[in-house]
């Protein structure tokens, strides 16, 4: 009997050291908040360098579509009827 009631504590013991204590979720839950945060602010960040990218893209093909007119204008094309000689 006495072995049956020691056994019986035994499993009880182990029961109630496998639970959580309230300190403990008090501190994982604040761990959690910790790593949202930081998941959170490093998706800003990246967004944040999206846009940078996005507008030096902008940036540079409106300066190669400059580019591209200049040149056009400062190469005039032959007039109707005008021949050409080649070298």
């Amino acid at each position: 009997m006495k072995k049956v009631l020691f056994l019986a504590l035994a499993a009880a013991s182990f029961t109630f050291a496998s639970c959580d204590s309230k300190t403990e979720n008090t501190q994982e839950n604040a761990a959690d908040n910790v790593e949202a945060a930081g998941e959170q602010k490093a998706d800003a960040m990246e967004q944040q360098a999206d846009a940078v990218r996005d507008s030096a893209d902008a940036k540079a093909d409106a300066m190669e579509d400059a580019a591209d007119a200049g040149a056009s204008q400062a190469t005039p094309a032959p007039a109707e009827g005008a021949t050409t000689t080649q070298q």
